[in-house]
């Protein structure tokens, strides 16, 4: 497995994809613990889990919890279910998986420009953010300056949080003119 894989190993099931997402949503869950149909409980906290069998849901939690991705507490006859660090880092993982720009019906006319300046001791997080830039259809102006034309603020600072990169590291500029960006209209067929 390639080094960069490492930022974007997805869980292998459904299951624990929509679980992972789902507490990385909802923060913090609570479930009463006066029935002893505790995973009947959980598959009515979240609806979209009817189509997955009780028994599944509950093995996922319970793997959740020792491989240390879930905090799981009981307090006055209730259970809180939250992530823990490592829990929250891969659950960015999959929110950074899924991420995608839209563009708007009509164009602003205003580029966006993310640039960065990422130290050579994290070479491994400055490639995984270039391939990520890629994917989402960016434009490489020059090597540590790409553009996109339509609006990704939010998914810039996801990313942005997601690899712990500074301002001074990753920045995110809206500029009305590029100066000679005949080449970059073409690419996003402006």
């Amino acid at each position: 497995m390639s080094k960069y894989k490492y930022y974007f190993r997805q869980p292998r099931s459904a299951i624990a994809k929509d679980v992972l997402l789902w507490l990385a949503t909802a923060g913090v869950i609570t479930i009463a613990i006066s029935s002893p149909y505790f995973a009947a409980n959980l598959l009515r906290a979240h609806k979209n889990w009817k189509k997955y069998p009780r028994k599944k849901v509950a093995d996922v939690f319970s793997r959740f919890k020792k491989e240390g991705l879930l905090e799981i507490e009981s307090r006055n006859h209730q259970i809180y279910i939250s992530l823990t660090d490592d829990g929250r880092k891969r659950a960015g993982r999959l929110q950074i998986n899924h991420l995608k720009i839209t563009p708007p019906k009509k164009w602003d006319r205003r580029w966006r420009i993310v640039i960065f300046d990422i130290a050579h001791t994290q070479r491994v997080k400055r490639e995984a953010l270039r391939g990520l830039l890629k994917r989402l259809g960016f434009y490489q102006l020059q090597k540590s300056v790409w553009i996109h034309p339509f609006d990704c603020a939010s998914e810039v600072n996801l990313l942005k949080d997601f690899f712990g990169f500074t301002t001074e590291e990753l920045r995110l500029i809206t500029a009305t003119s590029l100066g000679g960006d005949e080449a970059a209209r073409k690419f996003f067929h402006l």
